[in-house]
């Protein structure tokens, strides 16, 4: 059945395709390659677990898709057929500036999909350039030895005697929120994150989320949006939650962070412009730049300055029974580590290209990363999994941030209109 429809479609798409050179006009155009583009995702997703994050399209076709499972070859040539037909769509300077943003993004979410491809088959893609094909931006992998004047202002900042990475997991041990008070704190903090986000932002009504704690994932938390405005968030217990992680959590994978995103994305292009092209969220595309960008900078965008430090010691510390005395000391660890992040894109580069072996890895994350061995360990399991997607959540970060501070003095008008939107990392630059 499948392949007589998908014939029958092509017959209707050739009949109505223009002349040899000629160019398309919009409208109808556009909406017939969105329909396509989604199929295609779905269809990668059933060759690769985990590369559709998110769909709430038709329900058919999704069933289409885990009917009939075409090779990765197949797909590429049905990739690049979507190139050529937006290629050959004409946008008219008359046209609203949406028009020639939608274009952009489906050409940049297909080229995605085509890279993918070919990584599935097997072709091997330095770090930057992977990341410059799946995310649209082209990450800077700095000598590790750049990060030392870091390490030693952490040095001057940690109590106690040993070294850097002795004093910090002691000084994490008294940060570590018991595990039957996790439950609470998490909540806690969604709760306020979702109130400050509320301030601003206009969310739909009826929107939700689960909370569920879980074990043995390369991550440690995950937002699976649903549809409908509702999200499982799940989090990952496997090792201690430290109570600065419960905002960074909430507002990540909660306010303003994906769940936000994901519902902003429905509400505007699914439900009120019938774009489907939203409806579908592939994990290695330029989407997740923008989703993992703007979650880290919630953060800062809820709890801006002192405020943070200010409610974690007022409210989360007392919750999770620890001593609020070291807020300051965790502020400072934070803001360090903020610094440090793009350690790790040189740590992987060299892991995965196989110039650094599993144990000078695991001694660079503990060093740069500020990793135990076990969380080390763990952290090279999601290097493995996701490769270069870890730059979307430091280089992305920063990229919104510059972005949306450039625009003008209210911040969360500038975030709603960003996470509203079909903004490509590349119009961040």
């Amino acid at each position: 059945m499948r392949v007589l429809i998908l014939s029958t479609l092509a017959l209707i798409a050739a009949s109505c395709a223009p002349a040899p050179g000629a160019v398309s006009p919009v409208g109808d155009d556009l909406n017939a390659i969105a329909e396509d583009y989604v199929r295609l995702i779905l269809d990668v997703g059933e060759i690769e677990e985990g590369y559709v994050d998110a769909y709430y399209g038709p329900a058919e076709w999704q069933a289409e898709a885990k009917a009939v499972k075409e090779t990765p070859a197949e797909l590429k040539i049905r990739a690049e057929d979507l190139t050529r037909r937006l290629e050959a769509v004409a946008v008219p300077s008359s046209a609203p500036e949406e028009v020639g943003r939608r274009k952009a993004y489906l050409l940049a979410h297909v080229s995605a999909a085509h890279a993918r491809l070919r990584m599935i088959e097997g072709e091997k893609f330095s770090f930057a350039d992977e990341a410059e094909a799946l995310f649209g931006v082209r990450p800077e992998t700095r000598p590790l030895s750049s990060f030392d004047p870091v390490l030693a202002r952490l040095d001057a900042l940690l109590p106690g005697e040993g070294t850097i990475n002795e004093r910090l997991a002691a000084f994490r041990v008294g940060a570590a929120v018991p595990r039957e008070r996790q439950e609470a704190v998490m909540r806690a903090a969604i709760d306020e994150c979702k109130a400050r986000t509320e301030q601003h932002i206009d969310l739909p009504a009826g929107e939700t989320f689960t909370l569920e704690f879980v074990t043995d994932k390369p991550w440690s938390g995950y937002n699976w949006y649903q549809g409908n405005s509702k999200s499982l968030i799940q989090i990952n217990v496997d090792q201690p939650i430290s109570i600065e992680r419960a905002i960074d959590l909430g507002c990540h994978e909660g306010y303003p962070g994906h769940h936000v995103y994901n519902m902003l994305l429905e509400k505007t292009f699914v439900r009120e412009k019938g774009w489907v092209e939203m409806s579908v969220y592939p994990l290695y595309s330029p989407m997740s730049l923008i989703a993992e960008g703007s979650a880290n900078y919630g953060v800062d965008l809820a709890f801006p300055g002192a405020t943070r430090g200010e409610w974690e010691r007022r409210v989360l510390y007392p919750l999770a029974g620890l001593d609020p005395r070291g807020v300051d000391v965790q502020e400072g660890i934070l803001s360090i580590m903020r610094e440090l992040a793009r350690a790790e894109y040189t740590i992987a580069d060299d892991w995965l290209s196989g110039r650094a072996d599993r144990e000078t890895t695991i001694q660079n994350l503990m060093k740069y990363g500020l990793h135990s061995r076990a969380s080390a360990e763990r952290r090279i399991r999601f290097i493995d999994a996701y490769r270069s997607y870890i730059i979307n959540y430091s280089l992305g970060r920063d990229m919104v941030q510059d972005w949306v501070e450039a625009q003008g003095p209210d911040h969360w008008a500038t975030t709603e209109r960003l996470l509203a939107s079909q903004i490509l990392p590349v119009d961040l630059l």
